[in-house]
């Protein structure tokens, strides 16, 4: 348990900082999920306009340092590796 006034003050900002990763996490994996969803029924143009918005979002997280940049290259490429396929 925190015993200086400093520590409880970084708990209180650990909480704080905790809730507005969690909903920029929640926020990223739904841009996500919805292109995968798109994938998945064989939609290729909802699919590409679920990309063009998920990568600006995936991108925003790496930003903000909830993925690291090397994550979020990986995921955009493999998404958009995942859509072009469903043209050929």
């Amino acid at each position: 348990m925190a015993n200086t006034s400093s520590a409880k003050k970084a708990v209180r900002k650990i909480e704080t900082r905790t809730e507005v990763n969690k909903s920029r996490r929640s926020r990223m994996r739904t841009y996500v999920r919805k292109v995968e969803e798109a994938i998945a029924s064989g939609k290729q143009d909802d699919a590409k306009n679920a990309l063009r918005v998920a990568e600006p979002e995936i991108q925003r997280a790496s930003a903000r340092g909830i993925l690291h940049h090397n994550t979020a290259s990986r995921k955009v490429s493999r998404l958009n590796k995942r859509v072009k396929a469903m043209s050929a």
